[in-house]
């Protein structure tokens, strides 16, 4: 009977040949991947920046605001630029001068804090229009404190910023994390409007290609996808998601599958449809109910009485 050590030693032996072999786990002379803990730990403190009072006690943000964000942007700027730079630096493979790329990394984050106030408003739209939304939401507090999807959205606005300066790496880190909180995946690349609002929102889906107006509304099990990724590494840049027009609201597990396909605005779209073709502006759609079977319930002496078995 094989032992503890030899099954260990066989399997040492295995995955170390694998090591040499593989070039993904070479070492990358002097550089390194982004760390993940540190992004995620950047998201949670720009919660604190763009919601002051919602993710921390401290007093300072009413009393001192200047004071307050002064000490708080300065740390996630020092941050944030070290894990730039070292996505830039893991990318480049040695082609671009590092002085070069450390100057890139303060150019990009210069500009993400310049755009922080643009967020703040872009997220605040958002807060309204989950409100405005959904019934049960008592106050917009509560869409801030409690809502998954407005925090999928939220990093998914921080994420977007650093996808369009082409920053590797670390937007994707922002919005599979996101995902992992919330089950909802925003790909970063998507481009989407004022007043944007997820309900529920288990399982929705938003492609690296898609574009959504204002005043949008998705529920649960929404998927905007592509028709086939078959072509892989071909179809990078290629628009293969849809286009969802302004005032649009798409119900409950419903795929709006293909590059060529745009939902006119105004239009409804019902729940569990699949649609791969254009939809005109001030639509309706929806799919044909099944048929339900509906029995009569039986007298309390039969159903307690009888077992029923159908084929």
């Amino acid at each position: 009977m094989e032992n503890k050590k030899e099954a260990i030693a066989e399997t040492v032996e295995e995955l170390a040949k694998r090591y040499g072999q593989e070039e993904l786990f070479h070492e990358k002379a002097g550089r390194s991947l982004p760390n993940r803990e540190v992004i995620i730990e950047i998201i949670r403190n720009l919660q604190k920046v763009i919601f002051p009072g919602y993710f921390a006690v401290d007093s300072s943000a009413e009393n001192f605001p200047k004071h307050y964000l002064g000490y708080h942007l300065n740390h996630l700027y020092d941050r944030l630029k070290e894990q730039v730079q070292v996505a830039l630096f893991y990318q480049a493979r040695g082609e671009r001068d590092r002085k070069e790329m450390e100057e890139e990394g303060v150019r990009i984050c210069n500009q993400f804090f310049r755009r922080l106030p643009y967020i703040q408003d872009m997220i605040l739209k958002d807060v309204q229009a989950g409100f405005d939304g959904d019934p049960a939401a008592k106050s917009k507090e509560e869409i801030i404190f409690c809502y998954p999807g407005l925090f999928a959205i939220f990093v998914y606005r921080l994420a977007h910023e650093l996808y369009m300066q082409k920053v590797p790496y670390i937007p994707r880190i922002m919005s599979e994390y996101a995902h992992g909180e919330t089950g909802i995946d925003i790909n970063p690349g998507a481009t989407i409007g004022e007043y944007f609002f997820i309900d529920h929102g288990t399982g929705v889906v938003i492609g690296e290609t898609t574009e959504i107006g204002n005043n949008v509304k998705l529920y649960q099990g929404v998927t905007l996808g592509a028709l086939s990724t078959r072509l892989g590494q071909q179809l990078s840049d290629v628009k293969r998601h849809p286009t969802i027009g302004n005032n649009v609201t798409i119900y409950s597990n419903s795929a709006v599958l293909g590059g060529n396909t745009v939902i006119g605005e105004n239009t409804t779209i019902g729940g569990n449809t699949f649609i791969t073709e254009s939809i005109p502006a001030n639509t309706k759609v929806s799919a044909k109910s099944p048929e339900l079977v509906i029995k009569q319930p039986k007298t309390e002496v039969a159903s307690a009485n009888v077992w029923e078995w159908e084929n």
